[in-house]
């Protein structure tokens, strides 16, 4: 390591960390503003199947429309618009989901009569993985698919 990156006498072990970024293309990213209105759920599933038949992935669309319709119903139900729905193919499809609350869902299992609680879970089954980070102005939940193999 050059002795220009490093303080005279390093009081502690140094590591130098570096990272290769790529952009992915156009082609391989969808984004749709999402009115706040529970009618939308349906649009956002249909829009999302087009979107994975264009990139050749028909067989996970199925999938992929039961993540965005409980991600974008619990993001018009419990929080605050701007709403956005995001698709990317890369490694993986990712489902992201950004609103302006920075109130993050947490997992619970619900009992047989409730009404709620049981979109994070289904999401959690569903998907390889899943989170949420906090954003300027709000959150952004995402979750990953596989890539199928053709």
């Amino acid at each position: 390591m050059p002795a220009k990156l490093l303080p005279g006498h390093p009081t502690d072990d140094v590591a130098l960390l570096l990272a290769r970024t790529r952009g992915l293309g156009a082609d391989h990213v969808a984004t749709w503003e999402l009115p706040d209105d529970p009618a939308v759920v349906a649009r956002a599933r249909r829009e999302a199947a087009v979107r994975l038949a264009a990139w050749g992935f028909e067989e996970a669309a199925f999938t992929m429309a039961l993540v965005v319709s409980e991600l974008v119903t619990n993001a018009i139900r419990h929080a605050t618009p701007p709403i956005g729905l995001r698709l990317i193919h890369d490694r993986a499809l990712i489902c992201e989901i950004s609103d302006g609350s920075g109130t993050s869902p947490h997992l619970r299992r619900a009992r047989a009569f409730d009404e709620d609680g049981r979109g994070p879970l289904l999401v959690a089954q569903l998907t390889e993985s899943w989170g949420t980070r906090q954003t300027a102005t709000g959150k952004t939940i995402w979750a990953e698919l596989a890539v199928p193999t053709p």
